[in-house]
C-alpha cells in the first residue's frame, strides 16, 4: 500500500467531517500569508534604515519606522498564535472523530467474519489487537500531521518560493533547486527503512501477544515454576524489538545529517548569490535577509520532513495491517435468506470433509442423520472430530465438500442470524463477559424480565447461591468460580429456550452434585427438542436416543447403547475404560 493508497482508504472516514477540513484549510491558507511578514516587514525596514544612516539621521527621525514595525509584528504574532490554535484544534478534533470510526468500523467489520478469520495463523488476538491499535493510532497520526504540520508548512514554502522568484528569478531557482535533492534522499531513506520497519511491526505484534498468553496463563506459568523461561521468552522478543530500531535510527541518522548538509548548502548559495546582486548594484541591502528569512521558510518543511516522513511510513506499515483487516470481505459469515416459520431440527451431513484454516484435517467423509426431537450424543476420545461436528452445525464453518442439510435445506441456505437464533449452545468452558449476573444471563435473551431471569437461575440450580451473594444479581459475573460461570451459561441458555440445543461437555467443570442437579434441568430441557450431546458421562450416553461413536474424523459405528456397544468397537472400548475409570463394581458393592 502506497501513501496515496493510505490516503484513498481514509477519506470515506474524513468526508462526514468535511467542515472541519474546510476550516483547517482557510486558516492554513491565512497563516501562510502571515508567515511571511516577517520576511517583508525586515526587507523594507532594513531598506529604509539604510537611508536613513546613509543622510546622517537618527532616532528622531527612524521613530516611526520603529513604530511600524513593532505594531506590524506585535499584530502578525497575535493574528499567528490566534491561527495556530485554531488549526490545531480543528486537526486534532478532526483527528478524535476520525480515530472513533476506524475503531469502532473495524470492530463492527471484525464482528461480521466467520470462525475461520480468527483461528488463521498470524491472526491470534494479541496480533490483532496490535495491528488495530497500531494502525488506528498511525493513521489518526498522519491526519495530524497532514492538517497541523504539512499543510501550514507547504503552503508557506510555496508562498516563499513565488516571492523569492517574484523578487529574483536566480535565487529563487537556487531555493528551489535544493528541494528535489532534499526529497530524492528522503525517498531513499524511506525505501531502505521499509523491511525493518515491517520487521519492527511484526515482532511487536508478538510481543504483545506473548503477554496475552503470559497474563492468560499466569496460574500454570507459578504452579510449574516457569516465570524465568516466560521471562527469556520475552527479553528475547524484546531484543529483536531493540536491535530492529537501533538499525532503524542509525540508519534514519545517517540520512538526517546528509539532509541536514544539503539544507545548509541551499543557505551558503542563497547567502553568496544575494551578496553577489547587492555588490552588483541589482538589490539592496534588505534583500539579503529578505531571502535567507523566505529560504529558512522554505526549507522549515526540509528540516520537518524527516520526522513527517518517518510516521508517514510507520503509518505506511501499520495502516497495512489494518486494511488488511478492514478490508477482508471474503471472511465475512456467509448468510442465506432461507427462515421458515418452524425450525424442526432434523440434521443430515452427507460426505462432509472439513479442514481447519491452519491446515488440520478434522473430518472424512462424515454421514449423519440426526433425528428431530431425539437426542443424539457424539462420543470418541480428544480430537476425533465430535466438536467439529458442531462447529459445522452452527454454521461456525462450511465443510470443504460434502453437504449439511437442516430440515431438508442445505445449510449455506438458511439466514444464519435466524439459524443461531433457534439453537442454544453451551460448552465445556463457556465465555462469561464483563458484566453483572443478570446481564450475562439476558445475553440469551435481551428483553427477559426478572422474574425469567431468576426462573432461568432455578433451573440451572444456582439461585440460592446468587441470593446469598451481598449485591446478588448486580455482582460482577467474573467474580464467580468457574462451577458457578458455567451454571451462569446454562441459565443463558435456558432463558433463550431454542428448540435445537448443542452441549459441548456442559457439566465438565461441575462438582458431582452440581452435574446431578444440571443433568436434571437439562433433562427437562430436552423434551421436544433436538439435542445433540458430547459428553464422557455414561448417564448422559445412555439416556441418547442415537449414538455416533467417532475416531479420527470419521464416523466408526452408530446406533442405540446397546447396539453400538455390541458391535465391539470404539464405542465399546470407550465405554468401558469410562466405567472402569469410574470403579463401577466397588460403587455397585458400596450402593449394596
Amino acid at each position: 500500500m502506497t501513501n496515496f493508497g493510505i490516503f484513498k482508504n481514509v477519506i470515506p472516514f474524513v468526508k462526514p467531517y468535511k467542515w472541519l477540513v474546510v476550516c483547517t484549510l482557510v486558516l492554513t491558507l491565512v497563516g501562510s500569508v502571515t508567515a511571511q511578514v516577517n520576511a517583508v516587514v525586515l526587507n523594507w525596514s532594513v531598506d529604509e534604515i539604510n537611508k536613513l544612516v546613509q543622510a546622517g539621521k537618527g532616532m528622531l527621525e527612524g521613530k516611526t519606522i520603529l513604530i511600524t514595525i513593532t505594531v506590524i509584528l506585535l499584530g502578525k504574532e497575535l493574528l499567528s498564535a490566534l491561527i495556530s490554535f485554531g488549526q490545531r484544534f480543528f486537526g486534532e478534533k478532526l483527528r478524535i472523530y476520525i480515530s472513533q470510526d476506524l475503531a469502532q468500523n473495524i470492530i463492527e467489520k471484525m464482528l461480521t467474519y466467520r470462525l475461520a478469520f480468527f483461528s488463521r495463523n498470524g491472526n491470534e488476538p494479541g496480533k490483532l489487537q496490535t495491528r488495530i491499535d497500531r494502525g488506528v493510532s498511525s493513521m489518526t497520526r498522519m491526519i495530524q500531521i497532514f492538517f497541523i504540520d504539512i499543510l501550514p508548512l507547504f503552503s508557506s514554502a510555496i508562498l516563499a518560493l513565488i516571492l523569492m522568484f517574484k523578487q529574483n528569478v536566480y535565487v529563487g531557482l537556487t531555493a528551489l533547486f535544493i528541494v528535489p535533492i532534499y526529497f530524492i534522499i528522503t525517498y531513499f531513506q524511506a525505501k531502505k527503512l521499509k523491511g525493518w520497519r515491517e520487521n519492527l511491526r511484526y515482532s511487536r505484534e508478538a510481543k504483545n501477544h506473548g503477554i496475552m498468553n503470559i497474563l492468560e496463563s499466569i496460574n500454570v506459568i507459578k504452579s510449574f515454576n516457569r516465570e524465568q523461561i516466560e521471562g527469556q521468552k520475552q527479553l528475547k522478543l524484546q531484543h529483536d524489538i531493540t536491535d530492529n530500531q537501533l538499525v532503524t535510527r542509525k540508519t534514519a541518522y545517517y540520512f538526517d545529517a546528509l539532509k541536514s548538509f544539503v539544507e545548509q548548502i541551499g543557505v551558503v548559495l542563497i547567502i553568496i548569490l544575494t551578496a553577489y546582486f547587492v555588490l552588483g548594484g541589482v538589490m539592496t541591502i534588505g534583500a539579503i535577509m529578505y531571502h535567507i528569512m523566505l529560504f529558512n521558510n522554505v526549507s522549515a518543511p526540509i528540516r520537518q520532513l524527516h520526522r513527517i516522513y518517518d510516521e508517514l511510513n510507520d503509518a505506511l506499515i501499520y495502516s497495512e495491517g489494518y486494511f488488511e483487516i478492514m478490508n477482508s470481505d471474503s471472511e465475512k459469515e456467509p448468510s442465506g435468506t432461507y427462515k421458515p416459520e418452524k425450525v424442526l431440527g432434523k440434521f443430515e451431513l452427507q460426505g462432509v470433509d472439513f479442514t481447519y484454516p491452519n491446515g488440520t484435517k478434522a473430518l472424512f467423509g462424515v454421514n449423519m442423520t440426526i433425528e428431530p426431537s431425539t437426542i443424539t450424543a457424539l462420543v470418541g476420545l480428544s480430537g476425533a472430530g465430535k466438536s467439529t461436528v458442531v462447529n459445522l452445525l452452527d454454521k461456525f464453518y462450511m465443510p470443504d465438500c460434502g453437504r449439511i442439510l437442516l430440515d431438508g435445506v442445505d445449510l449455506r441456505d438458511w439466514d444464519t442470524q435466524y439459524l443461531r437464533d433457534n439453537i442454544g449452545l453451551v460448552l465445556q468452558k463457556n465465555h462469561i463477559f464483563d458484566g453483572t449476573i443478570a446481564e450475562n444471563i439476558r445475553y440469551g435473551n435481551e428483553k427477559a424480565t426478572d422474574e425469567e431471569v431468576e426462573e432461568a437461575t432455578k433451573k440451572a440450580y444456582i439461585y440460592d447461591q446468587v441470593m446469598n451473594l451481598p449485591k446478588k444479581f448486580e455482582t460482577k459475573a467474573t467474580e464467580l468460580s468457574g462451577g458457578q460461570q458455567q451454571r451462569v451459561a446454562i441459565a443463558r441458555m435456558f432463558i433463550k429456550n431454542p428448540p435445537i440445543i448443542f452441549l459441548d461437555e456442559p457439566t465438565a467443570s461441575l462438582d458431582a452434585i452440581a452435574t446431578e442437579q444440571i443433568k436434571n434441568s437439562i433433562d427437562a430441557i430436552k423434551k421436544d427438542r433436538t439435542v445433540i450431546i458430547i459428553s464422557h458421562s455414561l448417564s448422559q450416553i445412555i439416556d441418547s436416543e442415537t449414538i455416533y461413536s467417532m475416531e479420527h474424523g470419521k464416523v466408526m459405528e452408530h446406533g442405540t447403547h446397546e447396539e453400538c456397544y455390541s458391535m465391539n468397537g470404539v464405542y465399546r472400548r470407550i465405554f468401558d475404560a469410562s466405567a472402569r475409570s469410574l470403579n463401577i463394581e466397588k460403587i455397585a458393592k458400596t450402593m449394596e
